[in-house]
Parts: C-alpha cells; structure tokens; sequence
C-alpha cells in the first residue's frame, strides 16, 4: 500500500500520553514527554541508547508507572496502566530479548497469545470437554492463519529454540498478533537480523498495519527502516522529546542530527 494511501486510512488519536515523567530513585528515565498516537498508524520511537524508548513502552503497557502525567486510551483516562489491563484494553507487545518457550513448539508458542481469549477453565480444557474442544479447535485456526501470513509453515511443530534468529523474531510477533491487539508495541523488531531478516520484518510489519489494520508503536535503531515505514516519529534524547513529525522532518531537525542522526549508530 502507498504511503498516500495509507495516510488516507490514519484515524483519530487512539493513545495520547500526556507529560510522562518517570523516575528510579533519584534518575530521571522519562521527563515530561507528550505525543499521541493515531488509530491504523505506523509511530516510531528513536533516540540513542539510554534515551528512554523502552521506559515509554513499559508505561503504555502498564510495567512502569509514572510519577507524574496521564494515559489516555480511546478517550479514557489512567493515570497508571497495568499489564493485564493493557492486554484487555488490545495493547499486546513483543520484547527486544525474546520471551520465547524455547522448548515449545512454534503453534505452541503461538497458541498462547491467545489465553485472554479462552472462556473455558483450565479443568475443561485438560478434559477437553465439548465446548472447550470446540473452542480451542476456533483458536488453532486463528493461529495456522497467523502462521500462514508469516509464512513460517514449514516449521510450525519445531521447537522454537531450534529456529534461526529471525524467525525466531517472526514468532514473538505472531505470538503478539494472536491477541488480536488494536496497538502493538514492538522493542526493537529487527535488533541482530541481517538485511535480508530486516526486509522480511519491514514488509510483515506494514502487512500487519495494512491488513489486519493494526495501529503500531515501534522503537528501532535502524534508521534506514524507520524513514521507510513509519507515519510519524517521536525522538527522545536522555529522556526528553527532543522531535516529533514525519520522518522528512525529523530528519532534518537540527537537534535530533546534533543528537541521533549524527551519530555512528
């Protein structure tokens, strides 16, 4: 899809985080930082190491609480968010160091995004009563859909931790989509991949925005794929917003060079 397109497809603010500060004893993590985030868009997060991107994960889906500033999501107000809330909610993220069942196949792995969705208790599903064998017949047809659209077939009885790096990757996010979440949060999707596994990811991540017409909020350091898929970028610098707009004119700011651009990452 173009990126004119899909400008035309980008809603209305479904996430506004508002003056954001977050402290650890006495260290500033995040300072006052505002920026919203639009329904069906690509956000990115920048900035160099220790700037904060990760910190503003955690306090969308409800790790951190901060110490001062507000949530708002589709128009509701939390001044903290938990991580169960958040998944409820249609938050669902995956992580920079993998949180895989290495030993689990890469269904089984799947599978488990899908525990909110499951109605019947765990007794009725180890007995595999009717409805919850029916029930769990539904979701195993929801996770092959995702593994056919990952395209990862092939290995979908192997165990996880046998799989390369990259695809590897591909089953956190799968496991991320199985939640059916209407923002998905992504810690670095294409940290270690070679540029081949990166071109894989850009193009699974636009497909899953495009498609599934997910809104996500993305921190990479790949700068390269950051101008190419992302709507709109918000830099943070030592935990300050330093830039927010379109990658054109991010790119040109004279503070995120001095800051980011300019650096060797």
């Amino acid at each position: 899809m173009s990126a004119s397109v899909r400008e035309q497809r980008i809603g209305e603010v479904i996430l506004d985080m508002k003056n954001i500060s977050l402290r650890f004893g006495g260290v500033k993590a995040l300072t006052d930082i505002s920026f919203d985030v639009r329904e069906h868009e690509v956000r990115a997060i920048i900035g160099p190491n220790g700037a904060g991107k990760s910190s503003m994960l955690n306090v969308i889906n409800g790790v951190y609480t901060p110490q001062e500033g507000e949530i708002m999501l589709e128009g509701e107000r939390f001044a903290k968010m938990n991580p169960r809330r958040a998944a409820e909610m249609g938050i669902a993220r995956t992580f920079q160091n993998l949180a895989l069942f290495k030993g689990m196949s890469v269904l089984d792995n799947i599978m488990t995004g899908r525990n909110l969705r499951m109605n019947s208790g765990i007794l009725a599903q180890a007995l595999r009563l009717g409805s919850a064998e029916r029930e769990e017949i539904a979701h195993r047809e929801f996770v092959e859909r995702i593994i056919d659209f990952l395209e990862i077939q092939a290995y979908r009885k192997t165990p996880v931790g046998r799989l390369p790096y990259g695809l590897q990757k591909r089953v956190d996010l799968g496991r991320a989509l199985a939640m059916e979440p209407r923002i998905l949060l992504l810690d670095e999707p294409m940290a270690g991949m070679n540029i081949e596994e990166k071109q894989d990811m850009s193009r699974f991540i636009l497909d899953v925005n495009d498609e599934y017409g997910t809104t996500i909020v993305l921190i990479e350091h790949d700068m390269g794929v950051v101008m190419d898929i992302s709507d709109r970028v918000v830099v943070l610098d030592y935990g300050k917003k330093i830039g927010d707009g379109d990658p054109g004119s991010v790119r040109q700011n004279p503070e995120v060079i001095r800051a980011y651009l300019g650096a060797s990452h």
